[in-house]
């Protein structure tokens, strides 16, 4: 094949982890601009090439939005850092697609001739933050005059629960992520004791990944005990998932890549076997909004994207060698796996590369470009080899897939939305009104920080089309729901939003 000069390439990835006790100087400040410039740098030696003609050649520096360093553009920062001058500075909106997003619109604005090369990076620094918090300190990280204009924004913001939901508790991810595992549960029919072990199974096989990435910020194996057994060190958040069962916010971790024209990588030097092609991309959303989806345990729009994606590479999930999924709780990796058609009990690393959120590091929006630099290692070792990286954001809502490989694909690189196909099914609404006997859908009990269960919330289908939420708060029946063996409650819904266990 003739490669086109225009053909996008992945040249260069970087990793940063800065885990607590092994930094060179301990007394370093540490802040995102910091670890986002590190990563940039490793990307760059990480090409073999000319870092100074690949810097001169990127037109555009893409910045994943930071949850604990909201300056207006963060990316002129990090330019100014480089000594660059790109003609455009991007910053994302909130959401684990976002690494995923900008490499599909990377290369296509490669492909089309708009951009020679892009940088995408971004960088979390929440264990430092945290640290400070909890000793009483004030971190004071790089500033910027609030009246600069802000980057160029990517994506699209929208509050993540209707305003029902939120009422009900429904307002953060450690809440919402429960309710779809035990949507599978329910679905599955597993008893309490087969659903935990199958958790503690799957995030213990995550453990020893991360063991052997030298990335991660956990790196320490663990059974399947341990991962799921309630301790001291590992309290209780929202039934059933107990802390080491939930993304890792609390790290200082960086990535970033460079993707840029081959003709562009020939000039800068960077030896052929550094690329890596983008092969194809898809996204969709499910339905925006919990209330929304048929199924609680399914997502069509992952089922959609990754036919989507696989059928413009030309090829089938079994092609597939490596693969990082988004996982920030094990729900995900459980409904990601069954939707691409990936055996949940085979080779781990058509699961995960990096560990997941939980063990490789959660670091905010930024997790899937360590996925996608992982990918792009692995596949560095097995030349002809197709590796996929994906991305989530909100409760499952947002989904991004990539493929990639060592070789070019035939007729370049594409990429599809399949949005439409997604917002064809059926959908269901919230009944704000529903009340009387009702059969439990999923639910989950949220727990307060000093280990006590604090709230419950119910999901009820009613009739063909709607769905209404409720809440227990009665401690007999928090316990009642956790400790029952088989899947299946029912009860009444009451008027103000309550619901009351039968028997």
């Amino acid at each position: 094949m003739v490669l086109d000069p225009r053909t996008p390439i992945l040249v260069g990835v970087g990793q940063i982890t800065d885990r607590p006790g092994e930094r060179n100087d301990p007394d370093e400040p540490h802040e995102p601009l910091g670890l986002m410039v590190r990563a940039i740098r490793a990307a760059l030696a990480d090409t073999g090439g000319s870092s100074s003609r690949l810097l001169s050649a990127v037109g555009s520096i893409r910045t994943v939005r930071s949850f604990q360093w909201p300056v207006p553009d963060p990316g002129a920062l990090v330019s100014a850092e480089l000594g660059i001058a790109p003609r455009e500075s991007l910053c994302s909106s909130n959401g684990g697609t976002t690494p995923q997003a900008y490499m599909a619109d990377s290369a296509s604005q490669i492909a089309s001739g708009r951009l020679d090369a892009v940088i995408v990076v971004g960088a979390e620094c929440g264990y430092t933050r945290a640290k400070a918090h909890r000793s009483g300190e004030w971190v004071t990280w790089t500033s910027q005059d609030p009246d600069t204009p802000p980057a160029q924004p990517f994506g699209i913001e929208r509050p993540p629960a209707t305003e029902l939901e939120a009422a009900r508790g429904v307002q953060v991810p450690v809440h919402a992520y429960p309710l779809i595992e035990n949507a599978i549960r329910m679905e599955a029919g597993w008893t309490l004791s087969e659903h935990r072990a199958r958790i503690g199974s799957l995030w213990s096989r995550f453990s020893e990944a991360a063991a052997a990435n030298p990335y991660a910020w956990f790196r320490s194996p663990l059974s399947a005990v341990e991962v799921i057994q309630p301790s001291p060190t590992n309290r209780m958040v929202a039934f059933p998932y107990p802390k080491l069962c939930t993304a890792n916010i609390q790290v200082d971790q960086g990535a970033a890549y460079i993707c840029c024209a081959a003709e562009t990588a020939q000039a800068a030097g960077v030896p052929k076997e550094r690329w890596i092609f983008p092969v194809s991309s898809a996204e969709a959303n499910d339905h925006w909004f919990l209330s929304e989806r048929a199924e609680l345990s399914r997502s069509p729009a992952i089922r959609l994207a990754g036919e989507a994606a696989l059928e413009l590479a030309g090829i089938g999930i079994d092609d597939v060698a490596v693969a990082d999924l988004y996982s920030c709780f094990p729900c995900v990796v459980q409904i990601a796996a069954r939707e691409l058609g990936i055996d949940i009990d085979g080779d781990t690393r058509r699961l995960t590369l990096t560990g997941g959120l939980t063990f490789g590091g959660g670091p905010g929006n930024n997790y899937s470009s360590h996925g996608i630099a992982s990918v792009v290692e692995a596949l560095r070792n097995q030349p002809g080899r197709v590796g996929m990286s994906t991305g989530l954001g909100w409760f499952a809502t947002k989904h991004a897939i990539g493929l990639y490989s060592t070789e070019p694909p035939e007729g370049g690189f594409r990429s599809q939305n399949v949005q439409a196909s997604v917002d064809a099914l059926p959908k269901r609404t919230a009944d704000t009104d529903a009340t009387g006997p009702a059969e439990v859908e999923t639910f989950t009990v949220t727990y307060g920080r000093d280990g006590s269960p604090d709230r419950g919330i119910v999901a009820c289908r009613i009739g063909p089309t709607g769905r209404a939420w409720a809440n227990v708060t009665d401690r007999g029946q928090l316990d009642a729901l956790m400790a029952a063996e088989q899947p299946g409650w029912s009860g009444t819904l009451g008027p103000d939003g309550t619901f009351e266990l039968a028997g």
